[in-house]
């Protein structure tokens, strides 16, 4: 399948995120070719979900285990703090728009965004 989608992932909401990661997971699973990329409030969520006592450890687990995430914002995770434990689970953090991941850049790929 050659669809190809890039899920940039904003808000804090736990449930907003949490489909984020449900619908990342199911296109990866149904053969698209699917980039999560973690903005905003939704940097320090992560941090949280990694915690294996998280309610949505597994559901978190699964999405770095199929290896969905592209990147992690870096001036957002310095923001709301979690930059450490971002950089601790090795997730590769973006920069290259003054600190944040670049939209033009995975439209210029041939991704489609969606941004939740």
């Amino acid at each position: 399948m050659n669809t190809k989608i890039a899920f940039f992932a904003f808000n804090g909401t736990t449930m907003t995120f949490v489909h984020a990661l449900l619908n990342v997971i199911d296109m990866k699973e149904k053969g698209y070719d699917v980039k999560l990329i973690i903005e905003g409030d939704a940097t320090e969520l992560v941090a949280k979900f990694s915690d294996t006592e998280s309610p949505f450890y597994n559901l978190y687990a699964k999405t770095k285990d199929l290896g969905i995430i592209d990147c992690v914002c870096e001036a957002c995770a310095i923001k709301s703090g979690a930059y450490e434990r971002l950089e601790a689970q090795e997730l590769p953090f973006c920069r290259e728009m003054t600190g944040h991941p670049s939209m033009l850049r995975y439209i210029e790929e041939g991704y489609s965004i969606i941004v939740l």
